[in-house]
């Protein structure tokens, strides 16, 4: 499947960037186009990837205690949630 090109970005970059895109983009026979939304790609990764990355930490994190009234657990995710640093 060919993906449509819809939207145009301007991307600044400095001459150590460039020159190791450019040469990627040589040595791959691709344009650096191709090369930077390769990286995209392969850092933010897709949706999906990212839902199925989640889903595998939830299912291989250790079990731990959850209080059975759901106020409790409310009011714990809250306490939490106050005592996060910015």
């Amino acid at each position: 499947m060919v993906a449509t090109m819809t939207h145009r970005l301007q991307l600044l970059l400095d001459e150590e960037r460039y020159q190791r895109v450019a040469e990627i983009a040589r040595e791959q026979h691709t344009s650096v186009a191709e090369v930077i939304r390769g990286a995209i790609d392969r850092g933010l990764g897709t949706t999906a990837a990212r839902r199925a990355a989640a889903a595998r930490a939830i299912l291989a994190a250790e079990p731990m205690d959850v209080p059975e009234d759901p106020a409790d657990l409310k009011r714990e995710i809250d306490e939490m949630h106050d005592h996060r640093v910015p």
